[in-house]
This record gives structure tokens, sequence and C-alpha cells, in this order.
């Protein structure tokens, strides 16, 4: 699974990480351990799951102490069996320690992502439904979310505000209707964007669908209505399921033959995969 390693803030995004741990200075690890001490230790998985943010976790250790080593033993994206080792560490004892909780706290969590959007992913499997993901993001963190999803197998919705059309519930009504909203976009935005359109009853699917939308999100609607608006627009524009799909029967939902779901819980309710770092050598003074 390949990764962007190097996207736009990344280290600024780490150092404001650490500093909020860090504070002023590592009290236990600095007043305990001795500055010469090396260790060497292991990151294991204590459940099954897709792991993701190996790369982090790594810059992590690096800008906390360049001396430090960490090796995957997986690449992000790979399923992982309880017991399973992930990585191995090995460097300046004080430097692992002090970087321990915000590696394992950024890895944990993007590998739960990942694992919530494979689970997600699985249960369509067969059909022609893509499980997607929404801006319900953490402030900060999308771009690392984003990614967690594609290592779980989902599809990235638009990234941000600036690059793609979603006129929801509250545009309608500021621009006076689904048909002026369209209107006014056609008339700014430039041509190379899709414009989609959110829509609650089989009438709005049907103004949307006449005003030229190219994507129709079916939002809140029944497994029966979704499918006769899916029947209605009878390929005309793409189709994508929305509402609380968490805790719905996504199966059924991909049965009406829509193109794609939209999930805000795999980023935003996702658990974290509990992951733990054991020292296997330590107190190993440096010659």
């Amino acid at each position: 699974m390949t990764h962007t390693a190097d996207f736009l803030g990344l280290d600024a995004f780490l150092n404001n990480c650490l500093a909020e741990d860090i504070g002023t200075g590592d009290i236990t690890t600095d007043c305990c351990v001795d500055a010469d001490s090396v260790s060497r230790g292991r990151f294991i998985a204590k459940a099954e799951g897709v792991i993701c943010g190996l790369f982090v976790a790594a810059r992590v250790f690096s800008l906390v102490d360049a001396r430090i080593q960490f090796t995957p033993c997986v690449e992000d994206g790979a399923f992982v069996k309880k017991g399973d080792v992930v990585a191995e560490i090995e460097g300046p004892s004080r430097g692992i320690l002090t970087g321990e909780r915000t590696a394992l706290n950024l890895l944990q969590h993007l590998s739960g992502i990942a694992t919530r959007t494979r689970e997600t992913v699985e249960k369509v499997s067969g059909t022609k439904t893509q499980i997607v993901d929404t801006r319900k993001t953490t402030p900060g963190m999308r771009v690392l979310e984003k990614y967690a999803v594609r290592c779980g197998g989902g599809k990235n919705h638009r990234f941000g505000l600036s690059d793609g059309v979603l006129i929801k519930d509250n545009h309608i009504v500021a621009a006076g209707g689904i048909t002026a909203a369209i209107e006014k976009v056609r008339k700014v935005a430039p041509h190379t964007l899709k414009i989609e359109v959110e829509t609650e009853s089989l009438e709005q699917v049907e103004e949307a669908l006449s005003a030229g939308a190219d994507i129709i999100m079916l939002d809140n609607m029944s497994v029966p209505m979704m499918a006769e608006a899916v029947k209605r627009i009878a390929g005309r524009a793409l189709t994508e399921a929305s509402g609380n799909m968490g805790q719905r029967d996504l199966r059924e939902v991909a049965a009406t033959g829509v193109d794609f779901i939209s999930i805000g819980a795999i980023t935003q309710s996702a658990e974290a995969l509990d992951i733990s770092l054991r020292f296997t050598a330590f107190n190993e003074k440096r010659p």
C-alpha cells in the first residue's frame, strides 16, 4: 500500500502533537532512565485488524531523536492477527519512551479507521457499490484519516470545500431551490467540477435530475425509496446513499443499485486498534 509520506504539513502537525504531550520535558523518563541507555522493542497487535500509519509512527520517533531506528514488519494496508509483530524499534531509550504515546495514538487511531473501513467494504463485497468517506474527520488529521480509509479499501469523497460542489439542504434553502442552486453554480464553477445535490424525496430527485446534477445524494431515504430513486435516475447521474449509513444494513442498501454509500462513521466513530510497544532489551549502555 503506497502513501504520501511527505504530505504538506506532516512535520508541523507531528511537532504540535509531540509538544502537547511532552510540554517542558518527560519528567519520568529523564529521572529514571540513563541518558546513554539503549533499548530494543516490538510493536505488537493485540487484536486483528488493518495496519495504517507506520510511516507516521516512524516520523514521530525520528523527530524525537534521529538515532532511533523504526523498522516496519508489515506494510500499511496489511491485515494482522492478534500477536503479530507490526514493527521493531531500536535506539536511545529516552527518545523511544518520550515518543511512544504520540506514535501509538496515531498508529492505533489510523489503524482503527482502516479496520472499520475494511469491515464496511466487506459488507458490500460482490456488488457494484463503493464505500466512500465524508468530511467528518478530526480537524487537522483529514489527510491521514482519508489515507487510512484507502488503506482499508474504501474510496475518498471530496477532500474539502474547494475541490467539489455538494449542494446540501441548507444551500438549497439559501439559494432558493435545487434548480436555482445548480444554475448559479453552472455560471461560476469550472466545467471540470461535477455537481452533486442532496435530495430527501423523489420530487427533489426529479428536480435535481432535470436541472442536470451529475451526482444525486439520496439522504436518509428508506430502502424502497432509494430503489425507486435509482430506477428513475436510470444511470443519468451517479447515485450516493447517505445518512446514518453506519447503522444501516449496507447489503440491503447496496442492493438498490446505488453507486456509492458515504459513511461518516468510518472516520468519526472508528475504535482504535489495540497495539502495544514491548521492550525486548533495555538498559544497554552505548559503548
